[in-house]
C-alpha cells in the first residue's frame, strides 16, 4: 500500500503497538482517526458531471493528522484575526528548567493549568503597576525538536490595555522580564509543592528529594522571552505552529524503515541540523505524549480576550480605537481551501466544468 505521508505509514506499521487496551484512549482514538484519513473507513462524497465522476473521502479532523491540523489552524487564525483589533501585541514565552519537565509529563492536570498560571500573573502584574486590563491568549506547548516533553507556555498579550472601567485605552505597556520570571518561578514551584503535599503528584521521588530539588530550582535563573509582534497576523502565524498541528512536520522525517525512523531537528545552540534515529515504537512513545485528552482546548484566552469579556468589551475597544469590528468568518468549504492552498479546484472535471454533488458513501467497516 502506498502512503501519502510518512506519519500515516508509521501509524500503519506500528498499529499492533498503539492500538491496544494499554494505550491512553485519547491517543488510540486520535491515531486511529489519522490512519483512516481520506480512506473508505470514514465514508465519502461523490461528485460528478456529464464527463466524469469523482469520489472524495472524508478527512479525520484529528490532531496527529498534518493536513487536517493545518486546515483547523487556518480557521483558528481567521477567527482570531477578525476578533482582535489592530494594535500592538507582545509575545511572552514562559519556560522552565528541564528538570521539571517530567513532573508535568506525568501529571497532565498540572500541565493543563500552566496557561492559566502564566496569563493570571501577566494580568496581575499589569493591573498592579498600571491599573490596566489586558487581553491574553495562552498556548501550552509540550514538545521540542527531538520530540521530548518540554512544557512551556506561549502567550500573546496586548501591548496596551483598558484603563480601569473607563473608556480610555493606554497604547503602550512595558513588560519587565525579571519580575515576570520571578513571579512565574514562584507560581510553578508553588503549584508543584501544593500537589506534592496533597499527595497528588505522581513521581518516583520521595518528599525530601522533591523538596531539595524544588529548592534548587527556585534559586536559579529561568528563561523568559519577550518579543514584539509587528501585527496580529505576525503572532497568529507564529502561534499557528503550535495550535493544531502534529509535533513534527512531515518534511523532517527523512526515512521510514521496517524497524526504525530517522528525522531531523534544528539545534539552536549548534546552529545546524541534528539527525535522530530511533525505533518506530520509540517514535510512537515520543509522539503520543504530546496528544492531549479529547475535547481539551489547545488555546486559552483570558482578561479582555476571555469569552465573556470579549462579548462585553470587544465592540467598545474597537470603537475606542476608531476601528470597524469585523464579523466572525464562516469556515471555508473544503474545495475552496484546496484551491487556495494548492492552486487547483478539485470540483472541476477534465473539461473545466464544475461537478455537482451526487451522493454520499457510508463508512466501510475495516477488517
Amino acid at each position: 500500500m502506498k502512503y501519502p505521508d510518512p506519519l500515516r505509514q508509521i501509524l500503519s506499521q506500528t498499529r499492533s503497538y498503539w492500538d491496544r487496551d494499554e494505550t491512553r484512549p485519547a491517543v488510540r482514538w486520535a491515531f486511529g482517526k489519522a490512519s483512516q484519513c481520506r480512506r473508505p473507513e470514514l465514508g465519502a462524497e461523490v461528485y460528478g458531471s456529464d464527463k466524469e465522476e469523482r469520489t472524495f473521502y472524508h478527512t479525520c479532523k484529528s490532531r496527529p493528522c498534518s493536513s487536517c491540523g493545518y486546515r483547523a489552524t487556518v480557521q483558528w487564525q481567521r477567527g482570531w484575526w477578525a476578533a482582535l483589533p489592530d494594535a500592538l501585541y507582545k509575545g511572552i514565552t514562559f519556560t522552565m528548567p528541564r528538570e521539571l519537565w517530567p513532573f508535568f509529563r506525568d501529571n497532565p492536570l498540572l500541565a493543563k493549568g500552566l496557561p492559566a498560571l502564566a496569563a493570571k500573573l501577566i494580568e496581575a502584574r499589569v493591573r498592579a503597576k498600571y491599573g490596566l486590563r489586558v487581553g491574553v491568549i495562552a498556548i501550552l506547548h509540550t514538545f521540542n525538536g527531538p520530540l521530548e516533553f518540554n512544557s512551556h507556555v506561549h502567550t500573546m498579550v496586548t501591548g496596551g490595555g483598558l484603563y480601569g472601567s473607563s473608556d480610555t485605552w493606554i497604547s503602550r505597556v512595558y513588560y519587565e522580564r525579571d519580575p515576570l520570571m520571578e513571579a512565574w518561578r514562584r507560581a510553578v514551584i508553588a503549584l508543584l509543592r501544593v500537589a506534592l503535599r496533597a499527595g497528588r503528584l505522581h513521581t518516583k521521588m520521595t518528599v525530601d528529594q522533591m523538596e531539595e530539588m524544588l529548592t534548587q530550582q527556585e534559586n536559579r535563573w529561568w528563561s523568559i522571552k519577550i518579543q514584539s509582534f509587528k501585527s496580529k497576523e505576525h503572532f497568529l502565524r507564529y502561534a499557528g505552529r503550535y495550535v493544531r498541528r502534529p509535533p513534527i512536520a512531515q518534511r523532517r522525517i527523512t526515512y521510514v524503515g521496517e524497524r526504525t525512523v530517522t528525522f531531523w531537528f534544528k539545534d539552536k545552540k549548534l546552529h545546524r541540523r541534528v539527525f535522530v534515529q530511533c525505533l518506530l515504537e520509540k517514535f510512537i512513545d515520543r509522539w503520543e505524549q504530546h496528544i492531549p485528552e479529547r475535547y481539551q482546548h489547545a488555546v486559552s484566552s483570558f482578561g479582555l480576550f476571555a469569552p465573556r469579556s470579549l462579548r462585553q468589551t470587544s465592540a467598545a475597544i474597537f470603537a475606542i480605537l476608531g476601528q470597524q469590528r469585523r464579523p466572525r468568518p464562516k469556515p471555508r468549504p473544503w474545495a475552496d481551501s484546496l484551491k487556495r492552498d494548492f492552486g487547483h479546484d478539485p470540483l472541476l472535471d477534465q473539461t473545466s466544468k464544475r461537478m455537482k454533488w451526487l451522493r454520499r458513501l457510508p463508512p466501510e467497516v475495516s477488517r
